[in-house]
């Protein structure tokens, strides 16, 4: 009898990545979880945002559609969809979903599971009261400094809650800030069985997890390797194919675009790594060292040979606090000489921000098609590149906490119109809208403080 591989795909990268992914994913070949992933730590910020505005928001909105529209397909095909589009609001995400489906026919009922506890804003005073200091992890600043201005706390769980929302037979998992890779790696363990303590296996998804946490980037999109010879048109996202010893496959539906090499795979590997010997999630801590990657024939790559140690008594929690104001704008100035209008109208406006008293924490310019994306000055520049640039966009940005200052900055950059350089185009868009600043705090906490307050709740639509 040969041993059952469990396929794990990957269907959403971020929130807007490519809407037609999760369908190819269900619709082109056999999987058996469907993982969606829409967070990062500024879409906490900006869901957190939305429902202060309107409290039943906060979720990944583009999920509802697109789930009510595949719940046909979930049923006949026998495929759960694991994810963190709750946002801040998983019960609201929940209560929008079951709107949806009531328009949509099934064979029967989707159970939908619901991970709530991540969510620490409403406890949050009692937490430090009670001596979690929530420490900034870059400056190691107690939040304390500035709690009145915190306006998202979430932490970043683990598998547990999703294997009971799985046992419980849940078609549909929705977390709220579960980290990017339990999203594949929380499946594998419960169709595998592999214990909680098994920190090999459980690092083998890990890495699994983080292959597939950002969509085509394994399958060749974003990548270096002949990047004009993939086509993108249509590209498979990656599909995780599980054996229970923590060996595993990378590959992609075959009537699909896209690529996997050992290079892609590599690439994706690589992605947001800072050291490899200490990749640490809530569930293990994953040696990337230790991973030998194998071209197994076309769109195929194994993996095999993952090593892990024990989770840490700690969970990181991302906490977004308000930090000001902030605006950003662009002119273009067209050759002859674009580098050197550009730079002018900068000197002009600053000049005039000056005249007029306005301070600011900080103004960026940035000359972009002069070597900004590289980091490079101008001055690094070779003088006959600089002489041959057809164009190059202005882009000034100003953050401070006086929204008024900022406010006056963005009726600053349509005056260099016609009282600036020539050869100006580029500001149709109008001007430029003042923006609250949400600042990111790293911090940690004992994850007794948070799993004891973790709750899954399965329904049927």
């Amino acid at each position: 009898m040969s041993e059952r591989v469990v396929r794990v795909a990957s269907g959403q990268g971020f929130w807007g990545d490519w809407q037609e992914a999760p369908k190819l994913q269900v619709r082109h070949g056999p999987i058996d979880y469907l993982m969606l992933d829409y967070l990062a730590e500024i879409t906490m910020s900006i869901l957190q945002k939305q429902r202060e505005r309107d409290p039943t928001s906060g979720y990944a909105r583009d999920f509802v559609p697109l789930i009510a529209g595949l719940a046909p397909d979930l049923i006949g095909r026998n495929i759960r969809v694991v994810s963190n589009a709750g946002g801040v609001n998983p019960e609201g995400c929940r209560r929008a979903l079951f709107e949806a489906l009531d328009e949509v026919p099934t064979s029967r009922p989707l159970r939908v599971a619901v991970v709530t506890g991540d969510d620490l804003m409403e406890r949050l005073d009692g937490l430090l009261a009670d001596g979690h200091e929530l420490r900034n992890m870059e400056t190691g600043e107690p939040l304390a400094a500035i709690r009145e201005r915190v306006q998202a706390a979430n932490a970043y769980i683990g598998a547990g809650p999703i294997i009971e929302a799985l046992r419980r037979k849940a078609d549909v998992v929705v977390t709220g800030r579960s980290t990017d890779t339990a999203l594949t790696y929380a499946p594998l363990m419960f169709e595998h069985g592999w214990a909680a303590d098994d920190w090999d296996r459980i690092a083998a998804g890990v890495v699994a997890g983080h292959i597939n946490e950002c969509g085509a980037q394994a399958t060749g999109g974003n990548t270096l390797f002949d990047w004009r010879g993939v086509d993108l048109a249509a590209p498979g996202y990656p599909i995780i194919e599980m054996s229970s010893d923590g060996s595993f496959v990378v590959t992609k539906h075959a009537d699909l675009g896209g690529r996997v090499t050992w290079a892609t795979v590599s690439e994706q590997l690589v992605y947001e790594m800072g050291d490899p010997a200490e990749y640490i999630t809530p569930d293990c801590v994953a040696d990337f060292r230790t991973i030998r990657l194998r071209d197994r024939g076309e769109n195929r790559v194994r993996i095999s040979g993952v090593r892990g140690s024990a989770r840490t008594g700690m969970l990181k929690v991302s906490l977004a606090y308000r930090d000001g104001w902030k605006a950003t704008g662009t002119l273009v100035y067209a050759a002859p000489d674009a580098l050197a209008k550009a730079r002018r109208a900068d000197e002009v406006l600053r000049a005039r921000l000056r005249r007029l008293g306005l301070r600011f924490d900080e103004i960026r310019t940035e000359f972009v098609g002069a070597g900004a994306c590289a980091g490079l000055a101008p001055e690094d520049l070779p003088p006959e590149l600089v002489q041959a640039l057809p164009e190059v966009e202005l882009r000034v940005g100003v953050r401070g906490e006086n929204r008024d200052a900022v406010e006056r900055f963005t009726r600053e950059l349509a005056p260099l119109i016609l009282a600036g350089p020539p050869s100006v185009t580029g500001f149709a868009a109008g001007r430029p809208r003042v923006q609250e600043v949400m600042a990111y705090w790293p911090a940690l906490i004992d994850r007794t403080a948070v799993e004891k307050e973790l709750r899954v709740e399965v329904s049927h639509a």
